[in-house]
């Protein structure tokens, strides 16, 4: 049994985070912003307290004594590029004062590269309202990429968007980015765990869907 500590576990992404810890045994620190709107997450093994993501010394207080991290907050009241930015290097600080080893985030497939190796917020017909947001976890990302610290972290997202009302399946594969590509909550869930549980892949941004 590890201790795992989830950073925006009030969303879908971290509320199947949190569950699927709780399925595997583990112990879970569920950070939310405001905790009595989120009662629901309260179960055995599940302590529910308030954290800001971007607050380095925040970080580092509740991470404390936790084996590893889960990276699934955000902040639609910020702009993007600060928001992302400012939570990258919150974690990596934190996180390793807290003597925390593993950080797998949760990331956006917009910012994915493609097989053809172009981004797929940078490919013919993707949408583009949403490109600050894109930026904004591309800024994110190089924030990680450059950091000298020894915390060992993964980006892990949809290869193109989640399935919203998908059931779990038990099954995903890696796969490069691809807008039609389609993954549940939960079996999303199954890959941040196992990336945690049996760690496979290092510093890089990573795809999953259906399997």
């Amino acid at each position: 049994m590890s201790k795992i500590i989830v950073f925006g576990a009030g969303g879908r992404a971290g509320r199947a985070a949190v569950q699927d810890a709780l399925r595997r045994g583990h112990q879970v620190t569920a950070v939310v912003r405001d905790p009595a709107k989120h009662g629901d997450l309260s179960a055995d093994g599940v302590l529910i307290v308030a954290g800001d993501v971007t607050d380095v010394n925040r970080v580092a207080q509740l991470a404390e004594g936790h084996d590893a991290a889960i990276g699934a907050a955000v902040d639609l009241s910020t702009q993007p590029d600060v928001f992302f930015a400012g939570a990258a290097r919150a974690l990596l600080d934190g996180l390793t004062r807290a003597g925390v080893g593993r950080l797998v985030v949760v990331g956006l497939a917009s910012v994915l590269e493609t097989a053809s190796g172009a981004l797929l917020m940078d490919t013919s017909g993707y949408p583009q309202e949403y490109r600050s947001f894109y930026l904004g976890h591309a800024a994110g990302m190089e924030v990680l990429r450059a950091a000298t610290t020894a915390l060992d972290w993964l980006v892990l997202s949809p290869a193109g968007d989640f399935d919203h009302g998908g059931a779990r399946t038990g099954r995903y594969r890696t796969a490069p980015a691809e807008a039609a590509s389609r993954i549940s909550y939960a079996d999303f869930a199954i890959a941040l765990l196992d990336e945690i549980d049996t760690p496979e892949h290092h510093r890089v941004h990573l795809g999953v869907e259906e399997g």
